[in-house]
Parts: C-alpha cells; structure tokens; sequence
C-alpha cells in the first residue's frame, strides 16, 4: 500500500507508532529525529518481557491498536519493535504489515521490513549483529537476517529480558557492545532493539568503525520518513538518516 500524498499538500505529516508497553526509549527517539512538520502518535501493545512467548502474544492487540491510530488519520503506520516484526522468521515482517494496513487501511511498514530495507540501501552483506537480546532472541534475530540473504559474521547479545530494564540503559551500552563485537570484515554494523539506546552513539562509532552503523530505531525513523516523502537530510544521527537526500533513495529501496 502505497504512502498517500496529502500530506505534501497541507505541510504536514503525521507517523501512526505502535510501540511495547514497556518501551521507553523509541519514542524519545523519534522525536529527537524527527522534522519539525511531522509529528509522532502513538498506541501500545502489552509486553513486559523479551521472550518468544511474549512477543507472540503481543501482536494479538495488532488491529485494535492499528484501527485506533487509522483513527487520528495517520500518514503511515509503523509497527516500532524489532523481534515482534521478525518472530517467524523469512517473510513474518510482511504478513504484520498486512495485519496492519487491513486493519488501519493506511501504508504500514515495520522495524524489522525497515532494517532489511535500510541494509540493502546501504548495500551492505555481511553485518555484525549487537542487541539487548538474550542468546534465544538473538538467534531469532540472526536467522532472520540470514534468511534474507545477509551473512551475520558475529552476533552478541546483552541478556536481557526485561524489557523496561532495557530502556533504563545508558547508550555507552551500545557503544561498548558494538566496538567489542565488530569484525573487519563486515560492511555494516546493526543495534537491535527499539528500547535500547542507540542513535546517541551512530555517529561516534560510524566515526570509530570506519563503516554504517544502523539501529533498530534509526532505520525506523528512517522508513517512516521514507514512506511519507521527506526528503531533506537529517544530521546528527549516522549516515543513513542523512541519505534520505539521496536522489536515487527510492529506486533503491524498491
């Protein structure tokens, strides 16, 4: 379902978030990032823990959630939580996009739909994975990756569980787990977890690293954006929100 265009015409957009209860950090996130002509409203779908049994219990608030922000006439509506969007492994991210655009009847995309999109953007192939995840998720994680056609050369994970625990961390976590985890050989690093502080640090390790750095939350700011039309740089927050300037962003992406 493609973006309307409205919203070029009245100057102004508006970005549907579902979120994990629990989340603390992706919203503050967002708007941090986002323009000045485009707001952010939000809806919340119940999850304590990071486990599979959590996330997939999640989801089951899906369309209730999705009709509620169709509701404030959103532009698009983006699912703002990694492994709910990957759980299932090759192909799970499209079937909740459609959940969610039946549901809504708006353009949807997901974090998980936004991450294979910005990597390819990118044109990366072989990434090192870091997350807040326990070794269970993260492997969810990795084998989802994979079987989109990425190589994960190293994965590590934090442990965690507790998902508000997550969102009391200091992003020095992400810088201190990435620089301990990248390998020389990967065309890109990736930070997944919405509730994990991450873009405070992108542009630090872009600099350390001497490659991409995309986050859970980044890449989701970013195919909002995307999916809306902006098309002007934002700084401040690694290469890849700086590329929406990029001429050829939608050819890419397609």
């Amino acid at each position: 379902m493609a973006a309307k265009q409205g919203g070029a015409q009245k100057g102004s957009y508006r970005i549907g978030l579902l979120v994990p209860s629990s989340n603390t950090t992706v919203e503050p996130e967002f708007y941090r990032a986002l323009p000045v002509n485009v707001t952010l409203h939000t809806a919340r779908l119940f999850l304590t823990e990071i486990t599979p049994e959590a996330i997939f219990k999640m989801v089951e608030e899906l369309e209730a959630q999705s009709r509620l922000l169709a509701s404030a006439d959103v532009d698009v509506v983006m699912l703002g939580a990694t492994a709910p969007s990957f759980l299932k492994g090759l192909g799970y991210d499209r079937e909740v996009i459609a959940r969610i655009e039946k549901a809504a009847g708006k353009p949807a995309t997901t974090t998980s739909t936004a991450l294979l999109r910005a990597l390819r953007f990118l044109g990366a192939k072989r990434v090192v994975l870091g997350s807040a995840y326990d070794d269970k998720v993260n492997a969810i994680a990795r084998g989802f990756l994979e079987a989109n056609g990425f190589k994960v050369v190293a994965a590590r994970g934090l442990g965690m569980v507790d998902n508000l625990a997550v969102g009391r961390l200091g992003p020095e976590s992400a810088f201190d787990l990435a620089r301990g985890v990248d390998q020389a050989d990967a065309d890109a690093m990736v930070l997944a977890c919405t509730n994990w502080r991450t873009m405070d640090v992108i542009e630090r390790l872009e600099r350390e690293l001497g490659k991409p750095v995309v986050s859970t939350s980044q890449v989701s700011v970013w195919d909002a954006l995307r999916m809306i039309g902006y098309r002007r740089e934002i700084p401040g927050y690694g290469r890849l929100l700086r590329s929406l300037a990029a001429e050829d962003l939608l050819a890419a992406v397609a």
